[in-house]
């Protein structure tokens, strides 16, 4: 029987099976976002004080004493222009991957909502990515809110600065899919998260040469920033900003770490989220 004639009446409509194996993302993700939206007042808050904050204290208020004692800034430019694309990068990384692991452990553990969609004809991938395009919708939304307020707070200068938007959701995005992949392999979700936040996310940020170049730092800790997709972006974001000196080698070295991050990524969630669903 062709696809086409597999349809099922629910109780009020016809339920086209094609157009579900065609747009099952599309209808995860949505079903995510609606989420979201009952709390669309915390997170719009969240979105213009982060930036705020961070701005404000560490930006301006420890950029005056770091520029107080450097005539010619850090790299050259001002400690909150050198800074922007770090923080811009360091808050989309954390919450991409904020909202692509509490999810799955919901859908798999805690309200087991992803056995019943897999119980329709949408399948673990159609899963998996409409959980990624919800957290990646939700990101993209603060990284523009955030761009915003460094453009304000005059950190970053030039229509040129506009391709921060997507290296930094190109970043995020790597990271955030390879964790959901991993997360969706957790069976124990006992101090995970927690886990993850302290001895990974914290380091990351702490070691990626978000407030200080990172040649600065111990060989041993470069390796830290090295292996991070937000020193990657990092590097690259200060090159578009302000024209960081980075040669082309290292550029096309820092694209190819993202992208073969988000192709493995993409690979290891699928087959977690179709193993698992398939119990």
């Amino acid at each position: 029987m062709a696809i086409s004639d597999l349809t099922r009446r629910g109780s009020l409509q016809i339920i086209d099976v094609a157009k579900i194996l065609r747009n099952g993302s599309l209808y995860v993700a949505e079903a995510r976002i609606r989420n979201l939206l009952q709390w669309k007042w915390s997170i719009v808050g969240e979105a213009v004080a982060n930036p705020m904050f961070y701005l404000l204290s560490i930006g301006i208020g420890i950029g005056k004493i770091v520029n107080s004692h450097q005539s010619v800034g850090v790299d050259g430019v001002k400690y909150l222009t050198f800074l922007a694309p770090a923080l811009l990068a360091a808050t989309c990384i954390q919450g991409a991957v904020g909202e692509a692991t509490h999810p799955v452990l919901e859908g798999f553990k805690w309200q087991k909502g992803f056995f019943a969609m897999n119980a329709t004809p949408i399948t673990g991938k159609q899963i998996a990515n409409g959980v990624l395009l919800a957290a990646m919708t939700r990101v993209t939304f603060g990284c523009v809110v955030y761009f915003s307020a460094l453009y304000l707070f005059g950190a970053v200068h030039g229509l040129h600065s506009l391709w921060l938007i997507p290296l930094t959701l190109f970043a995020a995005n790597s990271f955030a899919v390879l964790m959901m992949g991993i997360c969706a392999a957790i069976k124990n979700d006992d101090l995970f998260l927690n886990m993850v936040q302290r001895f990974l996310i914290m380091p990351l940020f702490l070691f990626s040469g978000t407030f200080y170049s990172l040649s600065s730092m111990p060989k041993f800790l470069q390796i830290i920033g090295w292996a991070s997709p937000l020193w990657h972006a990092t590097e690259v974001g200060r090159w578009i900003s302000y024209g960081h000196h980075i040669s082309h080698g290292a550029l096309l070295f820092h694209f190819s770490y993202m992208a073969i991050m988000t192709i493995v990524g993409f690979k290891v969630a699928h087959h977690h989220f179709v193993k698992r669903l398939a119990k």
